[in-house]
């Protein structure tokens, strides 16, 4: 076993699950539940399930690929994930900023009128 390998594991897996949907559906379940533990082996029983079909896919993947095509697709994907995010935080700014330019209008136009 590569204690290493594990350990990079799950520092990565753990901090990108933190705040994740998954983590914040977990909270939401559990929460509301009255079986807080059937929430916990449910939750952990899905993050275990698609943790093994990433290695299964990854390992077959790396087998019919060249590990440098991989990397390649995997930083295209996440740049292409990142110009969304930041194309979509800049349109969500436009439209709040346009909002309130509209809001303080109506306002204005409220208060000029008898």
């Amino acid at each position: 076993m590569d204690w290493k390998l594990f350990a990079l594991s799950f520092v990565t897996v753990f901090i990108s699950e933190l705040g994740d949907k998954s983590q914040i559906a977990t909270i939401a379940l559990g929460g509301t539940s009255r079986f807080p533990v059937s929430v916990f082996l449910g939750t952990s029983a899905a993050l275990i399930l698609t943790s093994l079909l990433g290695v299964i896919l990854g390992q077959g993947t790396a087998e019919l690929l060249p590990s440098t095509w991989i990397k390649g697709a995997a930083a295209i994907g996440f740049t292409i994930l990142g110009v969304k995010l930041l194309w979509s935080a800049r349109e969500t700014d436009s439209h709040a900023t346009d909002s309130q330019a509209t809001d303080s209008h109506v306002t204005d136009s409220q208060a000029e009128d008898p």
